[in-house]
C-alpha cells in the first residue's frame, strides 16, 4: 500500500499498541473458533470449515466497518447520538414482532437478513454508550448536581432494558445497565443519588431472576452443577471438565475432547473453555492478560481525553472499556463456574458477526478519540 493511500485510509497512525491488542484477540478468536467448530460444522453442514469461513467473512466486514468509523470525527457521534439510540430501540422493538424476529432456544433476539442475522442487543450496547457520552457532555452540570439530570438517562435505560428482557436477554441487560451506571459514576454524579438508584436496580435484577423458573434453575445449577450433571448442570460440568483436562499447557490445538458434542455449540459462548482445554492454564492466562492490557489501555486513552478537555471522547472510552471488561469477565466467569450461566459473547473471540462488527466499531471509536487527542487538526474536526 502506498503512503498516499495509507494516509487516505488512516488520517494519522492509530494507537499501535491498542490496535495490536485488538488484532491479537481477533487472531485468538479465529484459531479458537476454527478448532472448536470443526466437528460441529462437519456434522451439521458437511463442511468442517463452515464456521471458520463465515468468521473470516465477519472479520473482513468488521475491519472495513472499523476503518469507516475511524475516519469519522467524534463530533459526528456527539451530534447524532440520539439518532443511534432511536435506531437501536426501533430494532429492539422490531425483533419482538412475530414473523420478523427469529426465535432460537426460546429467545427472540435475531433479525434474519438473507444469509446473515442481526442481533439488535449488540447494537444497543454501542448506541447506549454513544448517547450517554453525549448526554453527559451536554448536561454535565445537571448530571452532577440535580436528581433530574441523573433520572432522565435512567428512563431511557429502563426502556432499553425492558425491551431486552422481553426477548429475553438477561446477559445483555446486565451489561447495558452496568455500563450505564459505570459511565454515570465516572462522570461524577452525586454518590447519594448513585447509590440509591443502584440499590433499586440491583433489587429489580433480583426480582427478574426469581420471576422466571429457568433463571432460578441456572442459579441453583451454578451453586452445585454436579448435583444434576445430565440436566441443569450439564453445560457447566462439561465446561469444567474442559478446564480440568487443559492442566498447565493444554492437550494441544485441535485435540479437545469436549468439543466432540460434549459441550453444546462450543464455538459460541463457551469457546474460552475449549481454548483453555487446548492451551491450558498458560493459554488462558495469556488471553486474560490481553484483555487486561486492552481495557487498561482504553481507560488510559479515556483519562487522557478528559484531562485534555475532550470529555465526550473520554466518556466514550470509559463506556467501551466497561462493556469489554464486563463481557469478558462474565463470559470467562461463566465458563469457569465463577458465575451463573448466561449467554454473552467473549469480545473479539466468540463466533458471531454482529458482536464482532460492534466490537471492532467500538475499538475504532477509541482509536479515533486517541487520534484527536494527539492531533490538533483532529480535535477541530
Amino acid at each position: 500500500m502506498s503512503n498516499a493511500r495509507a494516509a487516505t485510509l488512516f488520517p494519522s497512525a492509530p494507537d499501535v499498541p491498542l490496535a495490536l491488542l485488538g488484532a491479537a484477540l481477533m487472531l485468538v478468536g479465529l484459531v479458537a473458533i476454527s478448532s472448536a467448530s470443526i466437528e460441529y460444522a462437519d456434522w451439521h453442514f458437511q463442511n468442517p470449515w463452515f464456521h471458520t469461513q463465515r468468521h473470516m467473512m465477519y472479520l473482513l466486514l468488521a475491519s472495513v466497518g472499523a476503518i469507516v468509523v475511524y475516519r469519522v470525527p467524534t463530533r459526528f457521534w456527539l451530534d447524532t447520538g440520539w439518532v443511534w439510540l432511536f435506531v437501536a430501540l426501533a430494532l429492539l422493538i422490531l425483533v419482538l414482532i412475530p414473523g420478523i424476529g427469529r426465535e432460537v432456544n426460546g429467545s427472540q433476539r435475531w433479525l434474519p437478513l438473507g444469509p446473515f442475522t442481526l442481533q439488535p442487543s449488540e447494537f444497543a450496547k454501542l448506541a447506549m454508550v454513544v448517547y450517554l457520552a453525549g448526554y453527559m457532555v451536554r448536561r454535565e452540570h445537571e448530571v452532577r448536581n440535580h436528581w433530574q439530570g441523573f433520572l432522565k438517562p435512567m428512563a431511557v435505560l429502563f426502556a432499553a432494558t425492558l425491551l431486552l428482557m422481553i426477548e429475553p436477554d438477561f446477559g445483555a441487560t446486565v451489561i447495558v445497565v452496568a455500563s450505564a451506571f459505570g459511565m454515570l459514576f465516572l462522570a461524577g454524579v452525586k454518590l447519594g443519588h448513585f447509590l440509591l438508584v443502584l440499590l433499586g436496580a440491583i433489587g429489580a435484577m433480583l426480582v427478574l431472576v426469581v420471576s422466571e423458573p429457568y433463571r432460578v434453575k441456572r442459579l441453583t445449577a451454578y451453586t452445585d452443577p454436579w448435583a444434576d450433571p445430565y440436566n441443569t448442570g450439564f453445560q457447566l460440568t462439561q465446561s469444567l471438565i474442559a478446564f480440568g483436562r487443559g492442566e498447565w499447557f493444554g492437550v494441544g490445538l485441535g485435540n479437545s475432547v469436549q468439543k466432540l458434542f460434549y459441550l453444546p455449540e462450543a464455538h459460541t459462548d463457551f469457546v474460552f473453555a475449549i481454548w483453555a482445554e487446548e492451551t491450558g492454564f498458560v493459554g488462558a492466562i495469556a488471553v486474560i492478560s490481553l484483555y487486561v492490557a486492552l481495557i487498561g489501555r482504553i481507560f488510559w486513552v479515556g483519562r487522557r481525553s478528559v484531562v485534555a478537555g475532550n470529555t465526550f471522547g473520554g466518556y466514550l472510552c470509559y463506556g467501551v472499556a466497561l462493556i469489554f471488561s464486563g463481557q469478558a469477565f462474565i463470559n470467562m466467569g461463566v465458563s469457569s463456574g465463577l458465575l451463573p450461566t448466561k449467554g454473552l459473547t467473549l469480545p473479539f473471540v466468540s463466533y458471531g458477526g454482529t458482536s464482532l462488527i460492534v466490537c471492532c466499531a467500538m475499538l475504532a471509536l477509541v482509536l479515533r478519540v486517541d487520534h484527536e487527542n494527539r492531533s490538533p487538526r483532529g480535535r477541530r474536526s
